[in-house]
């Protein structure tokens, strides 16, 4: 277990301070982790969340198209018709974000928003990595909304046997999406001071941008359905959103080549996935597999639980602080995945109810991603949309607003849990 939990921290550390070279590490470090055994060959494709991955690719396929249709750019001009400067644009495009992030996986929601993102920023001639670590971080929150917001919360329910409206009133109380809002708003104050020298007015430009085809839009907007329908089926394939984006993905390269009558019209948008952003998932998939069969976050867990004792409050603080900074490292879902059982085993020794553990360990994991640069697959995929666009984010640009964000966020989210379900 120790050379397991080395590694992996090594691996971190370089990621942090090599931010350029972040995929090659991972994929590194998951080959190290495979070679030498510590992640055994049959826990190799179990440790792959090839639906997330799936998902990426068909999604960044789709804006792709969406881009090439200038949606995007009428979208930014309807924006900077209705926000007086800069300072409100980012604060409107990241509460924009957190809305569809309760509802759609949060990668798939900082692709479709990170072009409108970006568009506005060309126009104002501004930096966008700042708006785009507003989308990525707000959409992370917003996914303990609701059922379907993120695979969290959908663990999380199926614990608790929660349907979806459990998620807005549950045991006759105000449930985790009031929370989260409460949480948002606080957090929105936080970019609204970010981006407090942002005065610049915006320019009205008159004309609105043409969009030359709407299928694009279409796409999308029906892959958003489509995955909210797919929240309430149950029992279905693990790979389900990742089918539907990469399946709406070919109906649109078809679409563009029958259009077109050139190869062009598959290989452009098909070279505009983000190869590396996919390499760098795949790789913590690996790692995170890899300190999971050598017992790292079973020791986590028990070590989390254990240092609770037997006061409820006391476990409730150090389950919701020791997500956060768990999270803020690693996956979320495995680890969300080995605590749902200890909760429940500790509420049953205890002879309490495990709701607030359960809230407190929801919103402590989805809220500790947004710490760092890779404490989430939504960070991970914004910086990765900066990247392949020229950008470059440095681990302070990120700090600066992902910390004082989570903060904000959880917070008030760890004293409406215990007011409404501990006390």
């Amino acid at each position: 277990m120790i050379p397991a939990l080395i590694l992996f921290a090594v691996t971190y550390v370089l990621m942090l301070v090599f931010s350029k070279y972040r995929p090659y590490i991972a994929l590194g470090s998951a080959l190290i982790f495979i070679i030498s055994g510590m992640l055994p060959l049959g826990e190799i494709w179990p440790s792959i969340d090839l639906n997330v991955l799936l998902m990426i690719a068909g999604t960044m396929g789709l804006v792709a198209l969406f881009i090439e249709s200038r949606m995007p750019e009428l979208l930014a001009d309807l924006v900077m018709e209705k926000v007086p400067n800069v300072q409100w644009a980012a604060v409107a495009l990241a509460l924009f974000a957190g809305i569809i992030s309760a509802f759609v996986d949060n990668v798939a929601t900082v692709l479709m928003v990170a072009p409108v993102a970006l568009e506005i920023c060309k126009k104002l001639k501004t930096n966008p990595v700042p708006f785009i670590i507003g989308i990525a971080v707000s959409s992370n929150l917003q996914g303990a909304a609701t059922l379907v917001g993120d695979t969290t919360a959908i663990m999380l329910g199926s614990a608790l046997d929660m349907s979806f409206m459990d998620f807005f009133w549950y045991q006759g109380k105000p449930s985790m999406f009031f929370v989260v809002e409460l949480g948002a708003v606080l957090a929105a104050a936080i970019l609204y001071f970010v981006f407090r020298k942002e005065k610049s007015p915006i320019p009205k430009m008159g004309n609105r941008t043409p969009v030359n085809d709407y299928v694009p839009t279409y796409l999308l907007v029906g892959t958003i359905l489509l995955l909210i329908c797919a929240s309430f089926i149950d029992g279905k394939p693990a790979i389900t959103n990742g089918l539907i984006c990469c399946g709406l993905l070919v109906v649109g390269l078809i679409y563009s080549f029958l259009k077109k009558k050139k190869l062009s019209a598959i290989i452009e948008p098909i070279k505009s996935i983000d190869f590396e952003t996919i390499g760098l998932l795949l790789g913590l998939f690996l790692m995170i597999g890899g300190i999971s069969a050598q017992g790292v976050i079973d020791a986590a867990a028990n070590l989390l639980a254990k240092a609770g004792g037997g006061n409820v409050f006391m476990l409730y603080t150090v389950i919701v602080w020791a997500s956060v900074l768990i999270s803020a490292f690693i996956d979320n879902i495995p680890y969300v995945a080995t605590m749902i059982p200890v909760i429940a085993s500790l509420a049953a020794a205890l002879n309490v109810d495990p709701t607030p553990l359960y809230f407190g360990l929801l919103s402590g994991a989805t809220l500790g991603g947004n710490c760092t640069p890779i404490g989430a697959s939504a960070n991970i995929t914004g910086i990765g949309i900066l990247r392949k666009n020229g950008y470059t984010v440095q681990n302070k640009d990120f700090f600066k607003i992902g910390i004082p964000f989570t903060l904000a966020a959880i917070i008030p989210a760890y004293i409406l849990i215990w007011v409404f379900f501990g006390v």
